[in-house]
């Protein structure tokens, strides 16, 4: 049985991106056990995250896609964990537009699965917000970790550079509202939902459009 738990860590700081600049909130989720864990969106804060990890061994550090605000402090925590990097190759470009001179250390890719503290973490490309977005399926934990394709109440954003409506709502219908409808929804921005509760308002989300 495993005794893998999830830990969530909000940090605050800005989202840049087409000359524009935001101040916002994202969710850090540190998935694993007493001993281990992965960091799912090293957001603004790099000390915050080294705490709330409370000592225990980093095997990596997952970017869910490469928007400056997930992405500004895991060159930092790799440093500080010796954890690697880890993201899609679709959002390549936008990750050197943030740290150019800080390659990732290893790539995520559809299928591959993860493991941390017993737990499968299964990698669900899902492009739409950026090319290279990724969500994080543990069907132990009854959950995925959508970043920013998936929402209470809606897709991700897609009014910037490297996003796509109709790429994000195929994404959201063809891999994520096809989970069981009582997984849970953990998001990079907000409240968690589920699939279930998102499932009904798909056909919402195409009407309206961007």
């Amino acid at each position: 049985m495993s005794t893998a738990r999830i830990d969530h860590l909000v940090t605050s700081g800005t989202f840049s991106l087409d000359g524009g600049t935001w101040e916002v909130d994202n969710n850090v989720w540190i998935v694993g056990d007493d001993e281990e864990a992965v960091v799912i969106d090293a957001a603004h804060d790099a000390d915050a995250i080294v705490a709330a990890l409370g000592g225990r061994r980093l095997l990596a550090v997952v970017s869910t896609h490469a928007h400056d605000d997930h992405v500004d402090a895991a060159p930092a925590l790799a440093e500080r964990t010796g954890a690697p990097i880890l993201l899609h190759p679709a959002d390549r470009e936008l990750w050197d537009r943030t740290h150019p001179d800080r390659a990732p250390d290893g790539e995520l890719a559809d299928g591959q699965v993860l493991t941390v503290a017993g737990v499968e973490l299964h990698q669900i490309h899902t492009p739409g917000h950026s090319p290279g977005g990724v969500c994080l399926y543990a069907p132990a934990l009854g959950t995925v970790f959508t970043g920013d394709t998936l929402f209470q109440g809606g897709p991700g954003a897609t009014g910037r550079s490297f996003s796509d409506f109709p790429t994000i709502v195929e994404s959201i219908r063809e891999r994520l509202l096809t989970l069981p409808p009582a997984t849970v929804v953990r998001t990079g921005h907000g409240d968690s939902t589920t699939v279930g509760d998102e499932a009904p308002h798909l056909q919402e989300w195409i009407d309206r459009g961007h």
